[in-house]
């Protein structure tokens, strides 16, 4: 959708206030004191009131916006913008885009909508053909901590992430084109590069049918107790990114987002970029749909957390 057709559709608050309570009539919503369904919309409230009970729910409760003050159409525009392009939005530039006064509100709405696109990809599960990996991302440290340790494996300035790439082999590629087509994507921050840490992580994305294919790390020496098959991969150096091209392309891709965008990172908030940079990727073709997608998935209950800007 170009920024002229999405200023058409939602011109104003009241078109996109109009808009979400369709997608909440759609889904339905549930009544917070009983559980029932059954809903009717009272005009004078301007909220849902239960016919069982008559308990009341407004347009947010229940969604991605609940307990926000900010207008509906200051999400809209927020969830246009992050899905309009393959890059990311700093806060600040959202901030100046949007014209609003203060900073803290419009980060923790982004932050939240990352969250709700981390919490559909925890749904998805990957199977068949696996590309895996590690990446390290720096994040923001004090000056000390800066001062003493390097970036690279194992630094205190790195968050060291396990990058899965689900992918089917080409059977005739062309010139200068992959062997291997890719399909989807995860990326998950983990506290450490333990045998037993990446084991947990791994089995909780990966389906057991599945071939999974790494390098000759210790870490990734029982991966064959818990899926078909494992292939481990002479990869180092160059030839990491021949045999092992997807999860080097989307670390690659990745690193070069988020530092050509955002001068910092807070280290709690790593796991929401790359949420965020995987949601856009794994629906690389859905075009105007990625931005309709994520309105229905802002639908969905979340277990709200208080975000501290940092």
């Amino acid at each position: 959708m170009k920024i002229a057709e999405f200023g058409k559709r939602f011109p104003d608050e009241e078109s996109c206030r109009a808009h979400f309570k369709k997608l909440r009539i759609k889904k339905g919503v549930t009544c917070k004191r009983c559980g029932g369904i059954n809903h009717y919309w009272l005009a004078s409230k301007s909220m849902f009131q239960c016919k069982d009970c008559r308990f009341r729910t407004s347009l947010k409760s229940g969604t991605v916006m609940e307990n926000s003050k900010l207008p509906f159409r200051y999400w809209y525009i927020a969830m246009f913008l992050l899905t309009a392009t393959k890059k990311s939005f700093s806060a600040l530039e959202m901030q100046r885009q949007i014209g609003h006064k203060r900073y803290e509100p419009i980060w923790a709405m982004m932050h939240k909508i990352r969250m709700i696109m981390g919490q559909q990809e925890a749904m998805a599960e990957l199977k068949g053909w696996i590309e895996l990996d590690e990446g390290y991302f720096a994040f923001r440290v004090d000056k000390e901590t800066r001062a003493r340790f390097n970036g690279g494996k194992g630094s205190p300035r790195m968050a060291t992430v396990l990058v899965m790439a689900e992918s089917e082999e080409v059977e005739s590629p062309k010139k200068n084109q992959k062997k291997r087509r890719c399909k989807k994507f995860r990326m998950k921050v983990i506290p450490d590069f333990k045998g037993t840490t990446v084991n947990r992580e791994v089995t909780a994305v990966i389906h057991p049918d599945s071939h999974v294919m790494t390098d000759r790390i210790g870490s990734y020496s029982r991966l064959k107790d818990y899926f078909t098959e494992h292939i481990i991969l002479p990869a180092s150096g160059k030839r990491a990114s021949e045999l092992l091209p997807w999860v080097h392309t989307t670390i690659s891709n990745a690193k070069r987002t988020l530092l050509g965008i955002f001068h910092g990172i807070g280290k709690g908030y790593v796991q929401n970029y790359l949420d965020e940079f995987c949601y856009k990727l794994n629906r690389r073709y859905r075009g105007e749909g990625r931005f309709y997608d994520l309105m229905e998935d802002s639908l969905t209950h979340w277990n709200h957390q208080k975000l501290v800007v940092k």
